[in-house]
């Protein structure tokens, strides 16, 4: 019961991809031909919301559900770094269709072939913790 919170905000944030078309992988081939708007809109929302949250916890010194101060992490220096995880990222995400948040809801809509998408990127993050240390970090 403890976590019945955070299962009806998935539900949720999953009905709202699905509807949005967000998890759609026409919609996303669209985005990556550049061929429409829609992907784009939806993403441009998030970051520009996320920028306006993250003003506002800083602004007004927002507390956290246990009471305590939300702080942000300091930036990062390393510009490379972002650039190729993002390159790996936005290619598997080209590839699969789909980035890791909408491959469960893609699965929760039926497309059962999404489950080799999943496997891979649980394949993925095992080889990431082994070779975690050896990284450039």
């Amino acid at each position: 019961m403890k976590f019945l919170k955070f299962l009806l905000v998935g539900i949720f944030f999953g009905i709202v991809l699905v509807k949005s078309e967000a998890v759609s992988w026409y919609r996303i081939f669209e985005m990556f031909k550049f061929q429409s708007f829609h992907m784009y809109g939806i993403i441009g929302s998030a970051v520009g919301l996320g920028v306006l949250f993250i003003w506002i916890f800083k602004k007004f010194k927002v507390k956290n559900i246990e009471g305590s101060q939300i702080t942000l992490a300091a930036k990062e220096k390393s510009f490379t770094r972002y650039i190729l995880g993002g390159t790996i990222f936005g290619l598997g995400w080209a590839l699969a269709g789909a980035c890791p948040g909408p491959m469960y809801i893609l699965l929760g809509t039926g497309a059962y072939s999404i489950i080799i998408v999943i496997a891979f990127a649980i394949l993925g993050t095992f080889v990431y913790g082994l070779l975690r240390d050896k990284l450039p970090h």
